[in-house]
């Protein structure tokens, strides 16, 4: 499980790891947080700064920022990104007219110095909306097939009803990892799967 992989990637169960949550605003990154939290998502208001989650299970402390995507907010993502294990971004699947400009912010933040080589995990939310993208669209315009410094994967989800959110539940593709790995995964998987595969590619990275 993700767990043991953290474990083995950090050597010590004292060891912390830092996971940044990324994304336009109202693209539903506190309702995910909140699911990998286990935690209500009835009532959520917008992010103004940012919301930091500590979650400690078998001795490990996984500290996940949750940053405001407000335009104005926007330039400070940057202040956060030191010292990142995993970089999560999150799109609303269903809003089209703004994938251009989430493609933008994502292609800055992946040319970030401090960012270098961090695994990135998409998650193509709000899948449960009839207008949502597939996550294989939303990926070839984001051009993820073009990022050859780093491991990436997009996965469908829908915060809102936990689709493809918790660890228990399916129902959601992996869609086209990086570097060569082409094409589509179909079978069902989870969050632990995709949290699973970007923790190994972190292994990677240390060894």
């Amino acid at each position: 499980g993700l767990l043991s992989v953290i474990q083995k990637l950090k050597g010590s169960p004292e060891q912390e790891l830092r996971i940044v949550l990324l994304g336009l605003d109202n693209a539903g990154k506190t309702t995910l947080l909140k699911r990998l939290a286990s935690e209500e998502v009835s009532t959520i208001t917008p992010t103004q700064g940012f919301n930091i989650k500590s979650v400690h299970s078998h001795g490990l402390k996984l500290n996940v920022w949750d940053i405001g995507g407000q335009r104005s907010i926007r330039p400070y993502w940057k202040k956060y990104l030191g010292s990142t294990d995993l970089l999560i971004y999150v799109i609303d699947s269903a809003d089209q007219k703004r994938f251009e400009e989430t493609g933008q912010e994502l292609a800055e933040l992946t040319e970030d110095e401090s960012l270098t080589g961090v695994p990135l995990l998409v998650f193509a939310n709000k899948q449960d909306l009839v207008t949502a993208a597939p996550a294989a669209e939303i990926a070839e315009g984001l051009s993820l097939h073009t990022y050859r410094d780093r491991e990436w994967q997009i996965q469908a989800c829908s915060a809102l009803s936990g689709e493809g959110v918790q660890v228990e539940m399916g129902g959601c593709g992996l869609c086209r990892a990086g570097r060569g790995h082409k094409g589509l995964r179909s079978h069902p998987s989870s969050l632990q799967d995709g949290m699973n595969w970007i923790s190994s590619q972190i292994m990677n990275r240390k060894k």
